[in-house]
């Protein structure tokens, strides 16, 4: 039998998005319960306008990084697979059918996920240049998120994605390296996703040095193994510090009229430069722009990403290996104004200093969720449809929120109202009673 799945794809708008969704559209084989699409624009405006026959959700991330899109897309669906794509790749024809066999295979293993088979496509007749060099690395990565499916029992266990990982580097193979660590497996699939090669400028690869930030994340995480354990090689920091020091040394001797150390550290610097631009250079298309831009850049590549990992060691020196999952809110006083039985959405009025607080949090990769009681209801001066009303206004001030108050526990209080109970909050008795009576706690009243 074909497990039950869900499809979910953040995005940032881009127009690969509406391929995605045609190719998905003309599959055959079992459809998904759902596709959620993860809107994660800053501003949500104008709307994405998706014309599919699929059972697409849109919901909005906030422009948290793909991690928090992701957490969104996944917490929504209820399917016991969950399956994600990049918004840029071009899965096969038959993508249902195939992904449908993979994860049945993955079920007779018991395992927690399955991974599909990325292919970069070369150009023909020539060495591939730098920056399609950095985009082919994908389909060798163990564990890519452009096409990985894993139980939701799974993301469930490990907490979801690490939303410290503000970018498309590192989320993948962290929340991978959690799952098999727990004990799990992560099943070899045969569907097939092509991803195209990423557009590129002169800075492209100066600019893929932050994530050298992200990889003293997965240190503090994994320790110093960690490269190994996600299938990497030793990478090249160390001699990128040493360059770095080198130019360094030489500029300071020079001021200090240290002229021999200065010469010693600029032939060092000169040599680790050279010898990085040639290694690059030969491996790609030997074109003059490609040796031009090899140059540039093995100049600025070094002292860039000592500089981001040095950053990077900083901003988690104490943070803790996994953070805690959510910061639990009170809503009235707390980051809104407390108005008397607020039941107006145009009274939500934020506390000062409430948006940073909340970004911050988000920062650092918390789930944000709203707790609050409202004896309001329960006296009848407020219905359940204006606390639904000043919650979504409260989100749309302040959100998105990963959790608002859902109705079935404002019906505990309700139901405290139409017992003549003068308690404003449930007991904790009574709150486990919900989880067994579900909602017919006015028959256990």
């Amino acid at each position: 039998m074909t497990p039950a799945f869900a499809v979910v794809v953040p995005t940032v708008g881009r127009q690969s998005l509406h391929r995605l969704l045609d190719e998905l559209d003309g599959s055959c084989g079992p459809r998904p319960t759902a596709v959620i699409v993860v809107d994660d624009r800053l501003d949500p405006e104008p709307p994405l306008r998706l014309q599919t026959g699929l059972p697409v959700t849109v919901l909005h991330g906030g422009g948290r990084g793909p991690a928090a899109a992701r957490n969104l897309g996944w917490r929504a669906a209820s399917a016991e697979w969950i399956c994600f794509l990049d918004d840029d790749v071009v899965p096969q024809h038959n993508w249902f059918e195939a992904v449908a066999d993979d994860l049945a295979k993955a079920d007779a293993e018991d395992a927690a996920g399955s991974q599909g088979v990325i292919d970069v496509p070369r150009a023909p007749g020539r060495r591939a240049t730098d920056d399609e060099r950095r985009t082919q690395g994908l389909a060798d990565a163990q564990w890519i998120t452009a096409d990985m499916a894993y139980r939701r029992s799974a993301l469930v266990h490990v907490g979801g994605f690490d939303e410290r990982f503000p970018r498309a580097y590192r989320e993948d193979a962290d929340i991978a390296l959690r799952i098999t660590l727990a004990g799990n497996t992560i099943a070899k699939g045969t569907r097939r996703c092509r991803h195209p090669v990423a557009s590129a400028t002169l800075m492209s690869s100066v600019r893929a040095q932050r994530g050298n930030r992200d990889d003293a994340l997965m240190r503090r995480k994994f320790g110093w193994r960690w490269r190994a354990a996600i299938g990497e090689g030793r990478g090249r920091l160390r001699v990128h510090a040493v360059t770095a020091a080198a130019a360094l040394a030489a500029a300071l001797a020079a001021v200090l009229g240290r002229w021999r150390v200065a010469g010693y550290a600029a032939a060092l610097w000169a040599a680790l430069t050279a010898e990085f631009a040639a290694r690059r250079f030969w491996a790609g298309p030997h074109t003059a722009p490609e040796a031009a831009r090899m140059l540039v850049t093995s100049v600025l590549i070094p002292p860039v990403a000592v500089a981001h990992r040095i950053g990077g060691e900083w901003a988690f020196r104490s943070s803790r290996r996994d953070p805690p999952l959510a910061v639990l809110l009170d809503r009235d006083d707390t980051i809104i104004e407390d108005g008397p039985y607020l039941r107006d959405p145009a009274g939500v009025r934020p506390v000062r200093g409430a948006h940073d607080a909340l970004r911050r949090l988000r920062d650092r990769g918390l789930l944000l969720a709203i707790v609050t009681n409202q004896s309001g209801v329960a006296k009848g001066l407020i219905s359940p449809e204006e606390l639904a009303a000043v919650n979504t206004a409260v989100d749309a001030a302040l959100g998105p929120f990963d959790l608002v108050p859902p109705v079935t526990l404002i019906n505990i209080v309700q139901y405290y109202g139409a017992a003549g109970i003068g308690m404003r909050r449930a007991p904790l008795g009574w709150l486990r009673a919900r989880n067994v009576l579900g909602d017919d706690l006015a028959g256990g009243l």
